[in-house]
């Protein structure tokens, strides 16, 4: 005679499960994949507006055109894992995307360029949708901050190599070559993620009926905080990559004249964002995400003015202290909405990519306002637009600061 023992609920894997590792490590590569194909062209901007003879606002469709191919993708692809899941979409996102890169770097000419473009956006679009969901799902709360710090870091870097890779490779051998090398590291993360992720374990699936679905979305847009907090997305990133836009244009010009390939070094920083979502993370774990943005927003600031003086070291300085800035707060809130929305009953796939719709809405409505201002009155232009935005930001963090939480574990 045998007797049977209950299945223990999962509550998700701690820090010194072999398994926590394998997700950090997993969306780390995915976040540097993905974001290193969705950027790979804002290094090129200069290159691209010589070898298609468009201006420097129209060289800027390349970036915005995908942002907003992916944001519209966002809007389906959160829901439409809550019925297929988190992972299979994240595999097959990575997968696409790296191929539609290839394509990209065969592209016949500029309209072409900009059509695939748009369609790598609709397939970056599984991995963000879904990635801070899976993690809430997968983990334990008291670690949740922390990694999605860790992937927010994935994407920094992501962002960095993008550029870094394209800028020496454009200058060197053409913007055709750049992407195609791009898609190669966009292949690779692929497969390292098909090994190491796995699969979920708390994920269960929803209804697949529209109306559910509409549903879920409805919830979404029903709390205030949730809403302040796509805001906060929206003009963070807006602000962070209207200025990214805006300096390849002003090295290259007077006073710096850099060539593309040295303009491509500010990259560089980013690894200042990788490591300030971490602590980002281990801070919101530590004291509250409402402590974290507020600061964030003000580092974020005094970056933007150090990019002020006509020096090299100092605006390298300043793109660094921007950077972490950005990051902070990107991090922290990222991670926020799936909790916050999960603490309400509402469902955490939806809010993600509700959040990531509307970051990505301001990346590619204020990016492509960086054009426009660098035109209209070069980098004090660009630095009014970029401090407005991120005025914008500590508001609302201040009014995040001052709404209730869901969760009585977390202030």
């Amino acid at each position: 005679m045998t007797s049977s023992v209950p299945a223990q609920p999962f509550h998700g894997y701690r820090m010194s499960d072999p398994e926590y590792r394998r997700i950090s490590v997993a969306l780390f590569a995915a976040g540097v994949a993905t974001f290193a194909l969705l950027y790979s062209t804002q290094a090129l901007l200069p290159e691209l507006a010589t070898a298609f003879s468009v201006s420097a606002a129209e060289s800027t469709l390349s970036l915005s055109v995908t942002t907003v191919g992916l944001g519209i993708a966002l809007l389906v692809a959160g829901p439409i894992s809550e019925v297929v899941g988190r992972t299979r979409l994240i595999h097959l996102s990575l997968a696409v995307s790296a191929l539609v890169g290839v394509g990209c770097a065969l592209a016949p000419g500029w309209q072409a360029l900009l059509a695939l473009r748009l369609l790598q956006g609709v397939t970056l679009a599984g991995l963000p949708a879904v990635a801070t969901a899976y993690l809430r799902e997968e983990l334990h709360p008291g670690v949740q901050a922390r990694a999605a710090g860790l992937y927010i870091g994935g994407t920094a870097l992501g962002g960095m190599t993008g550029r870094l890779i394209t800028a020496g490779i454009g200058e060197a051998a053409g913007w055709r070559w750049a992407l195609a090398a791009i898609s190669a590291v966009g292949l690779f993360c692929a497969l390292a993620v098909r090994i190491l992720l796995p699969a979920s374990r708390n994920f269960r699936a929803a209804p697949a009926q529209l109306s559910h679905l509409l549903g879920l979305m409805r919830g979404a847009l029903s709390d205030r905080a949730l809403l302040a907090l796509y805001a906060v997305g929206a003009c963070s990133m807006g602000a962070f990559v209207a200025t990214y836009n805006a300096m390849g244009f002003r090295l290259v010009s007077e006073p710096f004249h850099l060539g593309l390939g040295a303009a491509g070094l500010v990259f560089l920083v980013y690894p200042v964002g990788t490591v300030a979502s971490t602590v980002a993370g281990r801070l919101a774990d530590r004291y509250s995400r409402r402590a974290v943005v507020p600061v964030g927003c003000a580092v974020f600031a005094v970056g933007l003015l150090l990019t002020i003086p006509d020096s090299v070291p100092v605006v390298v300085l300043g793109l660094a202290v921007l950077t972490g800035g950005f990051f902070a707060v990107h991090g922290v809130a990222s991670g926020w909405v799936p909790a916050r929305a999960f603490a309400g009953n509402a469902a955490p796939g939806p809010a993600a990519s509700l959040y990531l719709f509307a970051y990505y809405l301001g990346s590619s409505v204020f990016g492509s306002l960086s054009g426009q201002a660098w035109s209209f009155g070069a980098w004090p232009a660009v630095l009014t637009l970029t401090l407005g935005l991120v005025v914008i930001v500590a508001v609302l963090s201040l009014l995040l600061h001052r709404l209730p939480s869901l969760d009585a574990r977390r202030r």
